[in-house]
């Protein structure tokens, strides 16, 4: 990984940015030729990772508004079966990813240097995975080997073979035939002792095989990991179904008629999304393929808003304070791993807090996202967006 102050460079690997990295004049304006809704909206999904979840929450129970409790439930994953906001936030990183890639590869590139470009953004996302999980404690009697990182990088990779290698017929047929084979695996293969087309924790065939091939300890259920081996295969569909979104956007149809086909889309994939759930349950921790489609409906209709909100209708300044997450997005997410910005934060409110009684957790939460946010700010105006 390297930092550069130059103008021409882009963005950490799996959030490529959409053109070249915008000139510091303030947060109405945008380079010409920019998506600057993709920004906006991965800045969007990072402030929740950037403890921006625990900063709403808190705004709820020191207020006591309605609803508190319901908010709250959205900020964790699902048990199992169902779906929260949170359950979002993973495949919204990689729809993003998705979308950045057409403009990315839309660049005159050989083959050549956009196969090494490829092969080393996977690897240093794989290793800054790898620190993300604490490779610089050297403990591995109980290490964790896959992880958000690990899942971005592999589907990133296997996604950006696809594009290089096929059009954009192909990449459809790859979007949804990767979806019926995980199902097909998933439904027709039996486990020892459990069957097949058995979708608990315990019997699911992706767990299995987690336990029986995947060394280290798992995350986030007992019999397996949520970013396992198998359930990688759906996740490339996720980037797939943006890089779909990607050459709609950079393709001549009206900006109008473009939000209407991510409305539709949007909720086309919700719709079949819910009716496959019915067969293949909608489930986080295994990415099943209804789960795919359901969180890929989502996505097109909030990129759809982004869009139209910020591209086409020109609404711009409201975006800044994401665009600066957005622009280093796996940098603050590996940073925070590493570093406590809570004790930053604690050094200047702390005397503060004693004193403000219901507001206390309010603005402890509040102080530890603006230390973050300050941080991206500094890289920012200093022109520093870490690149694989």
């Amino acid at each position: 990984m390297r930092s550069s102050s130059d103008r021409s460079q882009g963005v950490a690997a799996a959030s490529e940015a959409t053109g070249p990295a915008p000139e510091v004049r303030g947060p109405t304006r945008a380079p010409p030729g920019r998506v600057l809704s993709i920004d906006a909206l991965r800045g969007f999904d990072m402030f929740w990772l950037i403890k921006g979840e625990k900063l709403v929450v808190a705004f709820f129970a020191t207020f006591n508004l309605p609803f508190g409790a319901a908010v709250a439930a959205q900020m964790k994953h699902s048990r199992w079966e169902g779906f929260t906001f949170w359950d979002l936030i993973a495949p919204l990183f990689l729809f993003i990813v998705g979308l950045s890639i057409p403009f990315a590869f839309g660049r005159r590139h050989s083959r050549r240097d956009l196969y090494w470009r490829i092969a080393r953004r996977t690897l240093v996302l794989m290793f800054l995975g790898l620190v993300f999980n604490g490779l610089f404690e050297l403990d591995f009697s109980d290490f964790r080997w896959t992880g958000v990182l690990q899942r971005i990088a592999l589907s990133y990779l296997f996604a950006a073979l696809i594009v290089i290698n096929t059009g954009v017929r192909g990449q459809a047929v790859f979007a949804g035939g990767l979806l019926l084979i995980y199902w097909a695996v998933m439904a027709l293969v039996p486990v020892p002792g459990h069957g097949a087309a058995v979708y608990t924790p315990q019997g699911n065939l992706a767990g299995y095989i987690d336990r029986l091939l995947l060394p280290g300890r798992f995350c986030c259920y007992q019999y397996g990991d949520n970013e396992g081996y198998l359930s990688t295969i759906p996740s490339v569909s996720t980037v797939l179904f943006g890089v779909l979104c990607g050459h709609l956007l950079r393709s001549a149809v009206p900006a109008v008629r473009k939000v209407q086909i991510l409305l539709a889309g949007g909720v086309a994939s919700l719709i079949f999304g819910w009716l496959w759930g019915l067969g293949f349950p909608i489930i986080t921790m295994l990415w099943t393929s209804s789960y795919v489609l359901w969180a890929n409906g989502w996505c097109m209709l909030l990129f759809s808003l982004f869009y139209w909100m910020v591209d086409v209708r020109g609404h711009q300044r409201w975006t800044f304070p994401f665009v600066v997450i957005g622009l280093n997005a796996i940098t603050i997410y590996v940073v925070q791993s590493q570093f406590d910005f809570g004790v930053v934060a604690n050094i200047f409110v702390r005397g503060l807090v004693k004193s403000l009684g219901a507001c206390k957790d309010l603005v402890s939460a509040a102080s530890v996202v603006v230390v973050e946010w300050l941080f991206l700010y500094f890289l920012y105006k200093q022109r520093i967006f870490l690149r694989a």
